[in-house]
């Protein structure tokens, strides 16, 4: 009888595993999924895994809606299942804090830029936003705006890595795969309430300037504030950079 080492070999070879191989080995070898329903941060969102780790959140607990939208960013069976205690409280922690931490993310149906697409996604604090060009910018690929967005728009675990955080270069919320309400209530959940106008703001008394979410600007008195559309008229002022925030 094959191993399941040896299963797994053979079926990465094909498109689609045969019927005779069971459910059970399948899930074992993380060639299947199973999914429960969970509380996140706010409302419902089903949640699927692998051995390797969470590998979709979709924000609905419509049973349809989630097995359509896993079959088309994940691309494998997934079956109804109980979430591994380790793995339920690494979930509940990042609900609760905004951060992925050290929850296992299954991205292996990802391409490599896509996967350094979400990794650096990952990085944008809690109730802050950073631009599509940020991301590019920070992965050394300036010039992969669009890629980046078409990156965001298939994350498999939203909510988890926050594609919510990244807003368009004007300070619009832009696109989000589940619809920009829910991108503005899970945005408005982590305290941001007000979106500017302007997306960088500087502090007169240090000569730095920020995001305009970045925690630094935010502490900035009303006094020492002023406003700039982009990096360049914020250094044309005689500004630098945040060396936290980074904004270009």
């Amino acid at each position: 009888m094959a191993t399941e080492g040896q299963i797994v070999r053979l079926l990465a070879q094909q498109e689609e595993p045969p019927k005779t191989i069971s459910r059970g080995v399948l899930v074992r070898t993380a060639l299947a999924d199973l999914y429960t329903v969970v509380d996140g941060p706010v409302g419902p969102v089903h949640v699927s895994f692998t051995p390797l780790g969470v590998s979709s959140i979709v924000p609905t607990e419509d049973e349809e809606k989630f097995l359509a939208d896993h079959e088309r960013r994940v691309g494998r069976n997934a079956y109804p299942g109980d979430l591994p205690g380790k793995l339920a409280d690494r979930l509940n922690r990042v609900f609760d804090t905004g951060r992925l931490g050290n929850l296992p993310v299954d991205l292996r149906q990802l391409t490599e830029f896509q996967r350094q697409v979400l990794d650096t996604t990952a990085s944008i604090p809690p109730g802050e936003v950073r631009p599509y060009g940020w991301v590019a910018r920070e992965m050394g690929s300036e010039r992969a705006v669009r890629a980046v967005g078409s990156a965001l728009a298939r994350n498999p675990v939203p909510i988890a890595i926050p594609c919510h955080r990244v807003i368009r270069s004007d300070g619009e919320l832009g696109n989000y795969a589940f619809g920009t309400p829910l991108k503005r209530t899970l945005l408005e959940h982590e305290g941001m309430t007000e979106f500017a106008e302007k997306t960088y703001s500087g502090c007169t008394s240090t000569g730095i300037f920020c995001f305009v979410t970045c925690r630094h600007a935010r502490r900035v008195a009303q006094k020492n504030r002023v406003e700039f559309a982009n990096p360049q008229q914020a250094r044309a002022a005689g500004f630098r950079a945040c060396k936290v925030c980074r904004p270009g």
